[in-house]
């Protein structure tokens, strides 16, 4: 379900705590912090069952019931996609990373690390792949055996064109590995339509959760031809999904409360709709934002067609009373925490538009920021108008629509 009215005007969750304008960790529900009071045996029936329940329903949300599994992996969502990459990945393999951020450049320092030979198509942060470049790639180079891209880059907050890029890879006769940490649960990936062999993701970003849990959904075929593969023990999926179909259980302690507090977050997720909902609320809170922070004469980085609706960047303002530590303490203590900005391309910062958020949050966002400007006496309204009409022009769809 969404937010409640009565928490949405105000910069503090229902719990009080400043609201986490951020990709994750982010503000979660009362009932999900309010299922973390009790403990667990992680060996009991009763654990068990929620856990497999967990586990279960997360093929459902790439359409995938019957041909994936999860299998969920202790840590925070990097741990999940380097066990998908040094699972899937075979150790004469050759793989193609599609590099436009962060994520990227950290899937292919993990597959050097574990000794995987990797190639890299690198654009710039602001810019999708080459989907020509991409299939011409892999033309030329018959030895690559799986692609690994990103379907939304949180370093920018780009929408990454994940169905052609599926669509090449299918055709080309290859493995599609999806780093899906910022947008699963709330932009569509349907397995059916665009394959892969996994997609990792994490408990803690769209599906509304804690950190402590990433977990990757795989196809059942793929996973089955993996084993001995892995570069770890704890990293294992193929080991850990075997000792899941014996057991039922974890090799090693898994993060009980979080798994328990990730049940009460899905139980939200199904109730709010699913993707459509969850994704419709967050396209709502990305609209608002977007357009309530360049009329106060912030420029975006990204155009809308390319803006994902899980955190916007925003060009730092040139003005000489600007100074981003003064508007990023001011905001928080407003009760709003944003992120900084870790783009090569622009200096920049960044605001999420995840989490137990509604639009009503948005606008006090924005009122926050205004105050905080007239605090600072910075006017970019002039910066604003002079701007209007190139960034009026092309403009395309609505922020965060699909």
């Amino acid at each position: 379900m969404p937010p409640s009215a009565a928490h949405q005007a105000t910069g503090r969750s229902e719990t009080g705590d400043p609201l986490l304008l951020t990709p994750g960790p982010l503000t979660t529900s009362k009932s999900v912090k309010q299922a973390m009071v009790h403990d667990w045996g992680s060996r009991d029936a009763a654990f068990v069952a929620l856990n497999r329940e967990v586990m279960e329903r997360l093929p459902e949300i790439v359409h995938g019931e019957g041909r994936y599994v999860t299998v969920p992996m202790q840590g925070s969502g990097t741990f999940a996609v380097e066990a998908m990459l040094t699972t899937f990945t075979p150790k004469d393999g050759l793989v193609l990373v599609l590099v436009n951020g962060a994520y990227g450049q950290r899937a292919k320092r993990i597959l050097d690390i574990a000794g995987r030979r990797a190639i890299v198509h690198e654009t710039p942060e602001d810019t999708p792949p080459d989907l020509a470049a991409v299939d011409r790639i892999l033309a030329e180079a018959p030895e690559i055996s799986h692609v690994f891209a990103v379907h939304c880059e949180t370093t920018s907050g780009i929408l990454n064109p994940i169905d052609d890029v599926a669509a090449i890879v299918a055709r080309r006769g290859r493995r599609l590995l999806v780093d899906a940490m910022s947008a699963f649960g709330a932009l569509p990936l349907d397995s059916r339509k665009s394959p892969f062999d996994a997609v990792a993701a994490s408990a803690n970003k769209c599906l509304e959760g804690v950190p402590g849990l990433g977990f990757v959904v795989c196809r059942r075929e793929a996973l089955a031809q993996t084993e001995g593969r892995a570069t770890t023990l704890t990293l294992d999926l193929f080991d850990q999904n075997r000792n899941f179909e014996k057991t039922g259980q974890f090799r090693f302690t898994p993060p009980i409360h979080v798994i328990v507090a990730f049940h009460q977050a899905l139980e939200e997720f199904w109730a709010e709709g699913g993707v459509a909902g969850r994704g419709g609320r967050y396209a709502g809170n990305a609209r608002v934002l977007i357009e309530g922070m360049r009329a106060l004469g912030f420029e975006t980085l990204l155009s809308d067609a390319l803006q994902a609706p899980i955190i916007a960047t925003f060009h730092m303002p040139r003005h000489p009373r600007f100074v981003f530590q003064r508007f990023y303490d001011s905001l928080k203590a407003r009760g709003y925490v944003i992120y900084p900005g870790k783009l090569t391309v622009a200096d920049s910062f960044r605001i999420g538009c995840i989490g137990r958020l509604g639009a009503d949050h948005m606008r006090g966002a924005l009122e926050a920021v205004r105050e905080t400007l007239a605090e600072m006496d910075v006017d970019l309204s002039r910066a604003a108008a002079a701007s209007g009409a190139a960034s009026d022009h092309g403009r395309g769809r609505p922020a965060g629509s699909r």
